[in-house]
């Protein structure tokens, strides 16, 4: 049986470091796509009224595609739903504050 190496504690640092720099771009990413979606919403809002803003059913029917795109991913589907919950309720807030 081949035993684990022990890292380092300077090795173990410097893979969280790397790791945490890697989430940090990846984050840097996400803002960007929400900056992209931001200006979509924006546009939508000349079109909708006050009445329409929250869709049930678009909501529902999104969020389970992106469940099942996310579990060919193997992303949990909770993490995906409370993500994306979190998202559209705030695009909704900025969708009210605008129309």
């Amino acid at each position: 049986m081949i035993k684990k190496a022990k890292l380092s504690q300077k090795n173990k640092l410097l893979n969280i470091k790397k790791i945490r720099n890697n989430i940090d771009k990846i984050d840097n990413q996400i803002l960007k796509y929400l900056s992209l979606r931001r200006k979509e919403v924006m546009k939508i809002t000349k079109y909708k009224k006050r009445s329409e803003i929250v869709d049930q059913k678009r909501i529902a029917s999104m969020l389970k595609k992106l469940v099942r795109k996310g579990k060919a991913l193997n992303i949990e589907p909770y993490v995906i739903e409370n993500l994306w919950k979190a998202m559209i309720r705030s695009f909704i807030k900025l969708e009210r504050e605008k129309i």
